[in-house]
């Protein structure tokens, strides 16, 4: 049987975690006519903007064979539980914030009973909000308790969770249980393209090692996109018109070690953008977003300066400019593009390793045995633009609900600037909640219930006055409301603290 080779151009958590995944569902070891080689430029950093993550990477650490705890441990990594937003809704006015939580749980549930009518129809002024209503993970999170138990098994919960972790440090775990998988590396800097008579890549060449051949090359460039964009040209569809974020400053600060370790990102609000504060062992990340169109780059960096507060005046901040939108095509004859070079949207709701995850899921499944590598080019092209196109909806939903009165936020709510079917599903709404129906799983990121925590987070009205006759079980729904917060309070006494659970991983214990 001829050689299968497959050239990964570029590392980092893109490249790194496209090699392992590779290797694992192909078995690599066991196929000796299979070759997977990363190809990564001693002269290139990664961009490690990525630090949040989305509850699927627990079953991607777990099929790589990644132990739990060594992950912890190597990457400095804390559980996440959901976003906490604050002053999204409204500007904060006398030192008063507004926040909402979006929970990784989904909303209680039972087969004789939905919560969400009952919810939407209760005294406005009177009821808890949303999610703490529906879940308890909400008060878990806010009480700094972790979702599970040291003696519990790996990568399993009673309550649903994802990880920050130091997004350097994961490469290189990445790259070491690759190379346990067979995966061959080696460092080169490409210098050359060269493309054959049908527009496929012929081969390219390096500065240190000379010519490579590959039969499938995976482009894990980053923003330059070397392959998919300099050498095959494939369009870059920007969104910016919908998305208007365009840039973002990052930097870390020391955790006191008597600080509180949070378990949920907190994404708040400014005048024209928003700030992450991702908690990791030992430090913060924490960084700016924000449009150059609204806000000037030193303005930005005053007030990611504010935030970190006093005796953080000399940030080693880093810039990051970005441009949100993908590649219409993904895949062009034997190119497959992965994370950055395919696209990026922007750091809100961490779905950049989610992207990764999906492309190479689809690639590990769809590679053909024999015949032309490009042939599951035109579905993989059709489920990514989907993939992309849905997550813009779920992003643009946070910002065009606002009520918020700066000039960024307005032109947010204007409805030429909202995707055609979020408008159409924001006009049902009104009159029902989100439902099952309204999304097709295998091509989205988010289920129904995520953009119901985002909605009633942010004080959308759904009427559903009309049909209160309908939802004859108020009594039936109050008992169950009640029976969640007495979860909650049962599992903020029964779990151990977030700190408390980190400390005994990284102990070893």
């Amino acid at each position: 049987m001829n050689k299968r080779r497959i050239l990964i151009v570029g590392g980092g958590t893109a490249g790194w975690l496209t090699a392992a995944y590779l290797a694992k569902a192909l078995k690599l070891s066991e196929r000796s006519h299979l070759e997977v080689t990363v190809l990564e430029s001693p002269d290139i950093s990664s961009v490690g903007v990525g630090e949040g993550t989305f509850p699927t990477i627990r079953s991607t650490l777990q099929f790589l064979g990644i132990d739990e705890a060594r992950f912890i441990r190597e990457t400095s990594a804390t559980l996440k539980q959901g976003i906490r937003f604050v002053d999204w809704a409204r500007t904060p006015t006398a030192g008063q914030h507004q926040q909402f939580f979006h929970p990784f749980e989904a909303p209680f549930y039972t087969e004789d009973l939905n919560l969400v009518p009952y919810w939407l129809l209760q005294d406005e002024a009177a009821r808890m909000p949303f999610a703490e209503a529906m879940t308890l993970q909400v008060r878990v999170a806010e009480a700094h308790r972790a979702p599970k138990r040291a003696g519990e098994a790996p990568y399993a919960a009673p309550l649903n969770y994802a990880y920050h972790f130091d997004a350097l440090k994961l490469a290189k775990l990445l790259a070491a249980r690759a190379l346990e998988l067979g995966v061959r590396h080696v460092q080169g800097t490409v210098t050359d393209v060269t493309l054959d008579a049908t527009g496929a890549i012929a081969h390219l060449d390096t500065a240190q090692l000379g010519r490579f051949e590959a039969e499938l090359y995976i482009d894990c460039t980053g923003f330059r996109a070397e392959l998919i964009g300099r050498a095959l040209g494939a369009n870059f569809k920007s969104v910016r018109h919908q998305l208007f974020v365009d840039r973002a400053l990052a930097c870390k600060v020391p955790l006191d070690a008597n600080a509180v370790m949070e378990s949920s990102t907190i994404a708040t609000a400014h005048e024209a953008g928003w700030l992450w504060e991702i908690g990791l062992n030992g430090a913060r990340g924490i960084g700016c977003v924000y449009s150059s169109d609204h806000l000037s780059d030193d303005r930005a960096a005053d007030i990611l300066r504010d935030y970190c507060g006093a005796g953080h005046e000399d940030l080693g901040v880093r810039s990051i400019p970005f441009t949100p939108g993908y590649r219409e095509q993904q895949w062009v004859r034997n190119c497959v593009a992965v994370g950055l070079s395919a696209g990026f949207l922007e750091p809100l709701e961490a779905t950049g390793l989610v992207l990764i995850e999906a492309a190479v899921g689809m690639i590990a499944e769809m590679l053909p045995h024999s015949g032309p590598i490009h042939a599951p080019a035109r579905r993989f092209n059709e489920l990514m633009t989907a993939r992309f196109e849905n997550i813009i909806n779920f992003l643009k939903l946070h910002y065009c609900l606002s009520q918020r009165q700066e000039p960024f936020w307005r032109d947010n709510a204007q409805a030429s600037t909202i995707p055609e079917r979020l408008a159409g599903l924001l006009e049902e709404w009104q009159l029902r909640p989100p439902g099952r129906f309204d999304f097709v799983l295998d091509t989205e990121t988010f289920a129904f219930f995520n953009y119901q925590y985002i909605l009633y987070g942010m004080g959308f009205a759904t009427d559903l006055s009309a049909g209160r006759s309908d939802f004859p079980q108020t009594a039936d729904a109050d008992k169950l409301f009640a029976k969640i917060q007495r979860f909650a309070d049962r599992a903020i006494a029964d779990l151990p603290s977030h700190r408390a659970l980190i400390q005994q991983i990284n102990a070893g214990r």
